[in-house]
């Protein structure tokens, strides 16, 4: 069983926490986050570490200790240091490029798909073929990111779509190279 949630958490060089009961706000050079804990949970601050505590040792406060242990650390790191999706786009005429806020997405159709950024995410398009999102909430980033590669998912018989950088597409042959 882990005991992520007994580990402290060390609060970064540059990043502050302001407790108010059951409520952190996490304030940083890449912007604030707030964060709810619910009543089974409690935290409190030793010098530059935060310990999360729960009040009993029921199966659902065991399961969410860890959790909201881990959702804090990540919001001191975003905060800091912020999170990054790469994304790529490949195939044939797909291509990506920013107009202002929106992302414009060439996938194939006969029309763009245009994708408003959200608060809290910063988009770049280094290049026509590849797309980094950016936030300091790992969760709105890995959301985004996953709405965008939904748009078009990898196709296992070409390769074509958006994937993650570094995913790995697994290929397939197709029925043409089967023969009896």
């Amino acid at each position: 069983m882990s005991r992520i949630g007994e580990n402290p958490i060390t609060i970064e060089e540059g990043v502050s926490v302001v407790l108010d009961g059951n409520r952190v706000d996490v304030t940083g050079p890449n912007g604030t986050l707030t964060l709810q804990l619910p009543e089974i949970l409690k935290i409190e601050q030793k010098e530059n570490e935060l310990l999360v505590t729960r009040s009993n040792d029921d199966k659902f406060s065991k399961s969410i200790h860890g959790t909201y242990r881990m959702i804090i650390a990540n919001a001191i790191h975003g905060v800091k240091e912020m999170f990054v999706k790469d994304l790529e786009l490949v195939g044939v005429g797909y291509r990506a490029k920013m107009e202002g806020t929106t992302l414009v997405l060439s996938l194939g159709w006969n029309h763009p798909v245009k994708i408003e950024q959200p608060e809290g995410i910063k988009i770049e398009v280094p290049s026509e073929t590849k797309v980094s999102i950016s936030g300091a909430d790992k969760q709105q980033v890995g959301e985004f990111s996953a709405k965008v590669r939904g748009l078009r998912k990898p196709e296992p018989y070409k390769g074509k779509g958006i994937r993650y950088s570094g995913e790995y597409v697994r290929r397939k042959s197709s029925k043409s190279a089967v023969k009896a």
